[in-house]
């Protein structure tokens, strides 16, 4: 181990060298994205305008009147199902009940 407190040789037998490569900084770069949003947003809406206004398309506007005569027949509602017929029975006497012992009075 060396002494620290000696002096340095005059000329160490290896050389060491770090190179350190700083880019440039960056400068504009951070809003190209947002022009470039812009940019198509502008491009949609023109597109959106161009059929909005030219009626769907480039094609120049058609004749679209049609003459159209529907004859249909009126409906007519079919009869509905029948009640079956019943046997007639003959008639029932109702049950004569028993009715209550009068109160005593008292």
């Amino acid at each position: 181990m060396t002494d620290p407190n000696l002096p340095p040789p005059e000329r160490p037998e290896v050389v060491h060298q770090t190179t350190i490569n700083n880019p440039p900084p960056r400068s504009g770069g951070g809003g190209s994205w947002i022009a470039f949003l812009f940019g198509g947003l502008i491009v949609v809406l023109i597109v959106i305008g161009i059929l909005v206004f030219t009626g769907g398309g480039m094609n120049p506007a058609k004749d679209t009147r049609i003459d159209v005569d529907i004859d249909m027949p009126r409906p007519e509602m079919p009869d509905g199902p029948t009640m079956p017929k019943l046997p007639t029975l003959p008639p029932v006497e109702p049950p004569v009940l028993p009715s209550p012992d009068p109160a005593p009075a008292g």
